[in-house]
This record gives C-alpha cells, sequence and structure tokens, in this order.
C-alpha cells in the first residue's frame, strides 16, 4: 500500500512539474508578441477571433459608433463587453493586450483542468463497465499517467494551443466553453453543461452540434462498453435466474454511469436551462446594442457572416479560396452543399457512436475544423485535446507517425508558403492553398482513423466477453 501511495505522489508530482512549465513558458512569450507577430498570422487568428479586430469594435461602441460598423468585428458583443475593456493600454512601459493575453493563459489552464476532471469520470466508468461485464483486469502498478493527465498535458504543450493564446486570439475562450459542456455533462451538472453549450454556440455557432453527445452524455452517462453487452448479460442471466445474482447485477448497474436504460429527466432539465440561459444571453445582448440595430443587427453580422462567407482573407481553411474562384451565380448553391455536408455526418456517427459520446464530440470538434468558414489551429488544439483522452483506446491507431509528421510539416510549410505569396512575390495563392488542402486531408485521415481504431477497440471488447465462460458454467 505504501508503495502504491509513493508512486501516485510521485505521478501526482510529476503531473503538476510538466504543467507549471508551459504556463511559464507562456507567460515569457507574452511579454514578445510585437517580435513573434503572431496576431496577425492567418493561421491564429481569423476575423472571428482576432482580437484586434475586437479591440476596433471595443473603440467604435466607446465612440458611440455601432461596433459592427464596417467590416472589422463579427463576434459577440458579451465578449466585446469582458475583453474590450482589457484592450485598452493602461500602463505606459506595458506591451498592449498583456491582461487579455493572461486571461487567455488562465482559459488554458481552466481546460486543461477540465479535460483531466473529464477523463477521470471516464475511466471511472470504463472501468465500472467492464467490472459489470467480468472483463476488468488486474490493475497492474504503471509509471503511465492516466488518460485525463495525458489529455491535460497534451493541450497544455500542444503547439497549436500556445500560439493561440500567445497570438491574441479569442479561441481560448471558446475552446474553455466547449469543454465545460462537455464536462457538464459528464458529471450530470445539468445547468453547467447548459451555460457551457449556450455560450459555445454563441460564440462560434459550429458547437450547436454538440447537443447530440451532450444529450447522450446526459441521458446514458460517460463513455464505456457497448450497450448491447449489458443487454447479453441480462439475457445470459436471464437464463438462470438468481436472486442473489440479479441484484448485484442491479447494485452495479446502479453505481455504474452507463445505464441501459435512456434517462429523459436530465435531457428535459437540459432544454429547460439551455433556453432560460439563451433567453438570458439574448437579452443581454439586445441591452448591449439597443442603440445599434439590436438582435437583428448581431444576427446579420456574426451568424448571418459566418453563413454567408463574406470575407475571403486566407485562413487554414479551403472555403476561402473555392468561394474566391467560385461564380457569384453558383455561390448560394455551394454554401448549401459546405454547410448541409455537416449535418450529413452528424446522425450516421451518432448512431453508430451513441456509447461513446465524449468521442462523439471530438469527431464533431474535427469535422467542423475541416469545413467551418474561418477555422483556425485553435479548433485543432480543442479536438485534439479531446482525442488524448482515448490514449487507451487509440493505442492500435494506424499511419499515427504519418499523421504527427503531417501535422509537423503543415505547421512548418503553412508560414513558409504565406511568406512567398505575400511578402516575397514568388509564389502565388496555389502554394498557401495547397497547404491549407494538405492540412484538411490530415484532419480527415485522423478521424477517419480514430473512428475505426475505437469500433475495432468495441470488437475486441465483444470478442473477449463472448469468449468469457459464462457465470455458473464450466
Amino acid at each position: 500500500m505504501e508503495e502504491g501511495e509513493d508512486k501516485s505522489k510521485k505521478k501526482q508530482c510529476r503531473f503538476w512539474s510538466w504543467v507549471i512549465i508551459p504556463v511559464i513558458f507562456r507567460l515569457i512569450l507574452i511579454y514578445f508578441p510585437k517580435n513573434l507577430n503572431l496576431a496577425s498570422r492567418p493561421e491564429v487568428s481569423t476575423p472571428l477571433t482576432s482580437l484586434r479586430r475586437l479591440a476596433e469594435g471595443y473603440w467604435l461602441k466607446q465612440s458611440s459608433i455601432s461596433p459592427y460598423a464596417g467590416s472589422m468585428y463579427h463576434g459577440s458583443p458579451l465578449l466585446l463587453s469582458v475583453l474590450g475593456p482589457l484592450t485598452v493600454k493602461r500602463i505606459e512601459g506595458q506591451p498592449s493586450h498583456l491582461l487579455c493575453s493572461l486571461v487567455f493563459v488562465i482559459a488554458d489552464i481552466f481546460s486543461a483542468m477540465l479535460l483531466r476532471a473529464i477523463g477521470l469520470n471516464l475511466q471511472k466508468a470504463h472501468s465500472q463497465g467492464l467490472k459489470l461485464l467480468g472483463l476488468l483486469k488486474p490493475s497492474n502498478t504503471s509509471e503511465i499517467l492516466p488518460p485525463g493527465d495525458i489529455a491535460a498535458l497534451v493541450y497544455l504543450w500542444n503547439p497549436f494551443t500556445v500560439v493561440s493564446c500567445v497570438g491574441m486570439s479569442t479561441s481560448p475562450v471558446e475552446n474553455l466553453v466547449v469543454i465545460l459542456s462537455v464536462y457538464g455533462a459528464c458529471t450530470r451538472l445539468v445547468p453547467l453543461a447548459a451555460f457551457g453549450w449556450v455560450m459555445a454556440t454563441h460564440l462560434s455557432l459550429y458547437p450547436a452540434v454538440l447537443i447530440i453527445p451532450v444529450i447522450i452524455l446526459l441521458g446514458y452517462g460517460p463513455d464505456g462498453p457497448p450497450r448491447k453487452l449489458f443487454l447479453q448479460r441480462q439475457g445470459k442471466n436471464g437464463d438462470n435466474p438468481s436472486t442473489e445474482v440479479c441484484d448485484q447485477q442491479h447494485r452495479l448497474l446502479n453505481q455504474t454511469n452507463l445505464p441501459v436504460i435512456f434517462s429523459w429527466r436530465p435531457v428535459m432539465h437540459f432544454i429547460l436551462w439551455a433556453s432560460a440561459w439563451s433567453a438570458y444571453v439574448l437579452v443581454l445582448c439586445d441591452i448591449s446594442l439597443q442603440q445599434y440595430g439590436g438582435l437583428a443587427e448581431m444576427f446579420k453580422r456574426t451568424y448571418g457572416f459566418i453563413l454567408t462567407i463574406e470575407d475571403l482573407s486566407p485562413n487554414v481553411g479551403v472555403l476561402w479560396y473555392f468561394f474566391a474562384e467560385v461564380f457569384d451565380f453558383f455561390r448560394s448553391f455551394f454554401l448549401i452543399v459546405f454547410h448541409v455536408n455537416i449535418l450529413f455526418m452528424i446522425f450516421p456517427l451518432a448512431t453508430r457512436l451513441n456509447h461513446r459520446p465524449c468521442f462523439l464530440a471530438f469527431a464533431y470538434m474535427a469535422i467542423t475544423s475541416v469545413l467551418k468558414s474561418y477555422p483556425s489551429v485553435g479548433d485543432s488544439a480543442l479536438y485534439l485535446g479531446l482525442l488524448a483522452l482515448f490514449v487507451n483506446e487509440l493505442a492500435d491507431m494506424q499511419f499515427s507517425f504519418f499523421l504527427f509528421c503531417g501535422y509537423v510539416g503543415v505547421s512548418l510549410l503553412s508560414p513558409l508558403m504565406h511568406n512567398l505569396w505575400i511578402w516575397r512575390g514568388t509564389g502565388n495563392a496555389n502554394f498557401y492553398f495547397a497547404t491549407a488542402i494538405a492540412y484538411a486531408c490530415f484532419q480527415i485521415v485522423l478521424v477517419v482513423e480514430s473512428v475505426s481504431a475505437m469500433l475495432n477497440c468495441d470488437r475486441m471488447l465483444r470478442k473477449r466477453y463472448i469468449g468469457k465462460p459464462q457465470e455458473g458454467k464450466s
């Protein structure tokens, strides 16, 4: 027992030491924003996440002009009210936007801790599910960190997360509310889950698709073995009914967060809380923009800007180049095609991965990162952090080294091709667009291979259960 406690303490000390280092690294880098010039990088800042645009919108509002005047700011009026005052330079000799950068550092820390808590809940639920099926192996003391700790460290150490934080992008705040929604659903904290989902949808619209994994999390509980195995166990036990066996099974079903029957009560509570939070947010937005057109102006300048893809400045996505080349006559048609394409993937994935709602959330975030109007590397930081929660299940995933090299290669080539095109004039838009296509392809391969590896893991679990000797039979 003492040896186990000593090892767990060592793991905790090791974890916190690896948490402190990237935080210090961020605090050092935020003092050199002009030298790094990350805020002007199209991979980091988009028309929706740029802090410079937010500062411009706040200046317009302070001048009694609509923050949406012109074509600079297209974000939330609430985010403008919260972060806008922090963009004002107050102290001489101090870097501009220093306070905002500190807010982004704090957001990254909270996101990592929430990922760690989500991983702990997933680990408990998975272990209880395996115990119920009789497939839990005796735990061996290992030096490897738990999946939740690994996910937190992956999020903090990810270069995409670092550049999004240091590059004065609002992506850390958007990622925080998305993770907050998943955490609230995992822990059955319905008001927190509803608040996170409403705020995430309000800030960037695309997290609205997370309502399906959130509802599944509230109804069934965290990720675990396929529920068909629990139904098969009930059928096997039904052949030889025993009061003691049934009582033990119901006790375990009550203890685990993986019920076979869908629970509608927390889902109804979520709908009520989401409606209340949505009404509250809309009222605050209406009050903030009462003199500048109200909610109609906000919807037109934020969600309308996202859906119509008015700004065709280069980014790591593929839509800017496509709509710069397409004829105006076909523009509306292809806008519908690209946006509906996201919806087409929602229900098939939800049907196949309904027992893995957290993994389903990762798949949705990765798909929207490929097809959204204004993507950035901050989106990749979010879904890679969620993916790290399943390091054990995805240990046999193919092409992992290929994908790692692809992400590194694209990260190095993208600024190089942008420099050749914009500053040196020795390249053209096709150079930069080629890296965007490669980046999209690597993301698609990641989604396909991770889903395939997760389904293979479930098949192996099913084979183990079918091949396991049944209780009472030898």
